[in-house]
């Protein structure tokens, strides 16, 4: 997202003038610098390896948090905080704009660091550190890695509820959970830092602690390339869809966008978020296996062409079901033309009997099919679209699905990305059967 809205703005401006209070030192307190600056540049060095071009992929919550909750364990709040700053500042950011992205992550750690290094210093963790007692010192680290998760994930839930108006229920929902585990890990390994670094080895003795980080960060870049490499794959095949069916191109793209929007409206879990995305996106994917004439052919289908197009649902799943990380997307593939009063194809599911994930397939689809602009009928309005799946729920259509797109779309709006390729320009043909009504089999192709 390139445009940033002025109050996610003004939410990231508060925090960054937070960060900066957090920075300021404290009266009276001894610090040894030179242990900032080696754990700065430490920081800095590591994220810069890891977003390089040669690496190519670092965990996007941040490879190298042992450094920064070491600086915790370590130092004063106001030091320990300012380990983040040149290697938050100087990292490598993917999305626009930059600047803004690279001050709401220094802001955000730095708020985290200087809450993990003042809850350990009231814990007593530091004495606990320096004596190198370790069992002593895993209460007020685990106290101190437990703060930092909290700051980050109630700043990460503020900028969802601010930026991308998500409900206030939803917006905090799991980011604790989900992020405790691996930090917790991270939280260990900058303990037996901080310990080493007080042992009479010293700083350089602290380094080996990475070592078996630096190896599971790599075997997670790896299985970041394969998925890498199983999304251009799905990319290709959409490409191809598209060329192939170039009445429809982008469709599959927006019908991924309108199945992510009903799956976040009911609360699943991200990664059945994403996989519901591969599923719009895929949904269509077995018109690679319908003849071209039958999907560029001016004029209404005969009972026999609209048999073998019907087919595509089965022929798309042939296509995916080898593509294990896909899941549940697989069965939204073969199932999104199912209808909930069974006259649907190609088995004829009633009801519950058809997959979730091709329910909410479904009406994604057809509200992708009713708001674009065919070469055989106009663009319908949102809301007309969205009161013809009301209209449809039930028979056609989940209506709990269709609540939940209904809901979205009327907090967040319709926004379809961009598709190459202008429709309107292209020539005209007769309208299929059935196209004008989406609670009719032949709503879309």
């Amino acid at each position: 997202m390139t445009a940033v809205p002025a109050r996610a703005r003004v939410y990231i401006a508060c925090v960054a003038i937070a960060a900066l209070l957090c920075l300021l030192p404290l009266p009276g307190v001894r610090t040894p610098w030179w242990a900032a600056a080696l754990l700065a540049a430490l920081y800095a060095g590591c994220e810069r390896v890891a977003r390089s071009r040669f690496v190519g992929i670092s965990h996007p919550a941040g490879t190298f948090y042992p450094v920064l909750l070491a600086g915790a364990f370590l130092l004063p709040a106001p030091a320990a905080a300012l380990v983040v700053v040149p290697g938050a500042l100087l990292s490598q950011v993917a999305q626009r704009p930059v600047a803004l992205r690279r001050v709401w992550r220094a802001a955000q750690l730095v708020l985290g660091v200087w809450a993990a290094a003042e809850v350990h210093r009231l814990c007593g963790g530091r004495d606990a550190v320096a004596a190198g007692d370790v069992p002593y010192a895993l209460g007020p680290a685990g106290a101190a890695v437990l703060a930092f998760c909290l700051v980050l994930a109630l700043l990460d839930g503020g900028i969802l509820a601010v930026a991308e108006r998500v409900p206030a229920r939803r917006a905090w929902r799991g980011l604790v959970a989900r992020s405790l585990a691996p930090i917790a890990v991270h939280g260990l390994a900058g303990l037996m830092m901080a310990v080493l670094w007080r042992s009479p080895y010293g700083p350089v003795s602290a380094l080996l602690v990475l070592l078996p980080m630096c190896v599971s960060w790599w075997a997670f870049a790896q299985y970041h390339r394969e998925r890498a490499a199983h999304q251009a794959t799905i990319r290709a095949l959409v490409q191809a869809v598209d060329i192939k069916d170039e009445y429809t191109r982008g469709h599959s793209e927006r019908v991924g966008q309108a199945s992510m929007m009903i799956a976040r409206e009911l609360g699943m879990a991200d990664e059945r978020v994403e996989v519901l995305r591969f599923a719009g996106i895929l949904h269509d994917v077995g018109k690679l296996g319908v003849p071209t004439r039958l999907l560029r052919k001016d004029g209404p289908l005969t009972p026999e062409e609209r048999r073998v197009i019907e087919l595509h649902p089965e022929y798309g799943h042939e296509m995916v079901r080898g593509i294990g990380f896909l899941g549940e997307a697989r069965a939204a593939v073969l199932h999104h033309h199912e209808r909930l009063d069974g006259s649907g194809y190609p088995y004829g599911l009633v009801g519950r009997q058809i997959p979730e994930s091709a329910r909410v397939v479904a009406v994604a689809d057809a509200f992708d099919a009713m708001t674009s602009t065919r070469s055989y009928s106009r663009a319908r309005p949102v809301s007309v679209a969205l009161a013809e799946l009301e209209r449809c729920a039930g028979s056609q259509f989940d209506p709990v699905m269709v609540a939940a797109l209904v809901e979205a779309v009327g907090r967040t709006g319709w926004h379809p990305a961009v598709t190459a390729g202008d429709e309107e320009t292209r020539p005209s043909r007769v309208p299929p059967p059935g196209t004008h009504l989406a609670g009719r089999p032949g709503a879309h192709r």
